[in-house]
């Protein structure tokens, strides 16, 4: 899912994206774009924790559209 571009419903879906920290994530793209994945720990309420649990789901480039990705 490319986080640049997904709206709040779509960030919704991500695991351990609630409605709260979806509409963080895009209340923080209305000042800048994210740049890297990583930048999205500079998001209040994302850490370490959430973002290695969602880190191969998302994307900065193209469509990003959300797909399941098996965590080993």
């Amino acid at each position: 899912m490319n986080i640049n571009k997904a709206s709040v419903f779509e960030l919704e879906k991500l695991p351990f994206i609630g409605k709260s920290k979806a509409e963080k994530i895009a209340k923080y793209r209305e000042g800048s774009q994210f740049s890297k994945i990583e930048d999205i720990m500079d998001v209040k309420g994302i850490g370490q924790g959430i973002f290695a649990k969602i880190k191969n789901h998302i994307t900065v480039q193209g469509n990003g559209d959300f797909k399941v990705v098996e965590e080993d």
